[in-house]
């Protein structure tokens, strides 16, 4: 096992897609997608220059989410098709209403509806992680009663964080149990297990990686409960999301909650930008600290990753050394 001092840390990362992976570089994008037929498929595209806002702290963690979100989701889209998910075979007759699509989008038409899913996702994410949590703050208000409302504000932003860390756990672990999740989640541990071989600058092969662990402490998981984590305490000390100040500005209950979510949404990229210069310093330093910061986020990876097969692992080897740039600096973390 290498010396964790000498892993060569890497900004490489990736995404798991439908049946293949997704690598980003410091170049070069590319995606490895297994075909029906059983071969892989790679597309390259280089990345565009990075300005200066993609690199400016606390400023550049909001920026770069909405981007691989953005990123994400059309590679998500274009590995569907690769991969022959969204092949009919020409079994069914397209109706009228299809066929109008077809004629008014054209191959635009996957476009449309990743971005109109993209909008969808967000605002099922507003809802689930801001809408709901607050709601439910102002229910369990009802039910003490005035008279304990004072004693229980001190425990608002931890009651409605835990909410949230419950609702997202729940949600990883539905989505777990279908089979396409399933197999995304064995691409993903793929995708680990990769960046850890090359990590360790072992030969990439299937025999290199497949003993390397499938728990990454620069996940996206773990950024995203890291969020989480990091906003129990930003809102604990922003006076307007606290129910106590609102209940003193003297609104009606719909004020109040139009109030409380849309200060939380306002929030949404400081709080972003904070988690990704903390799960940074975590992912270049490896001491108790880091340590401490990094654990629920891998601990969490239990569940959002699995252990690929040969084929899978054969998929992100190829998109990681289709983004390895000549220059090994200039990918270091």
């Amino acid at each position: 096992m290498a010396d964790k001092e000498k892993l060569h840390r890497t900004t490489i990362g990736g995404q798991a897609l439908i049946e293949g992976i997704m690598m980003k570089g410091p170049e070069k994008t590319a995606m490895a997608v297994r075909t029906k037929e059983g071969t892989i498929t790679v597309e390259e595209k280089v990345n565009k220059q990075r300005k200066w806002y993609n690199k400016a702290p606390f400023i550049r963690g909001s920026i770069n989410f909405v981007s691989q979100l953005i990123d994400g989701y059309y590679y998500l889209s274009r590995s569907a098709e690769l991969s022959g998910m969204t092949d009919d075979d020409g079994e069914e007759e397209m109706s009228k209403f299809e066929k109008w699509l077809d004629e008014k989008f054209g191959d635009k038409l996957m476009s449309a509806i990743m971005t109109i899913a993209m909008v969808l996702g967000i605002a099922l994410a507003i809802v689930l992680f801001v809408f709901v949590p607050t709601w439910l703050y102002m229910l369990l208000e009802l039910a003490v009663g005035e008279g304990n409302k004072e004693a229980l504000a001190p425990f608002q932003s931890l009651f409605e964080g835990i909410l949230k860390i419950i609702i997202f756990i729940t949600y990883m672990w539905i989505v777990s149990k279908t089979q396409t999740m399933r197999r995304t989640y064995e691409y993903h541990g793929a995708e680990h297990k990769t960046i850890f071989c090359y990590e360790k600058g072992l030969p990439l092969t299937v025999d290199n990686v497949r003993p390397q662990t499938r728990f990454h402490p620069r996940c996206g998981t773990s950024f995203i409960f890291l969020v989480l984590l990091i906003s129990i305490l930003v809102t604990s000390v922003v006076p307007i999301t606290n129910q106590t100040f609102i209940d003193w500005l003297g609104v009606s209950n719909i004020l109040a909650m139009i109030l409380r979510v849309s200060s939380k949404i306002l929030l949404l990229p400081f709080i972003v930008g904070i988690s990704y210069e903390v799960i940074r310093l975590a992912g270049r330093y490896d001491n108790v600290v880091t340590k401490i910061i990094s654990a629920p986020g891998l601990a969490l990876q239990r569940l959002t990753t699995r252990e690929p097969d040969d084929k899978e692992i054969e998929a992100a080897i190829e998109a990681m050394e289709a983004v390895i740039p000549e220059d090994k600096e200039s990918d270091k973390w």
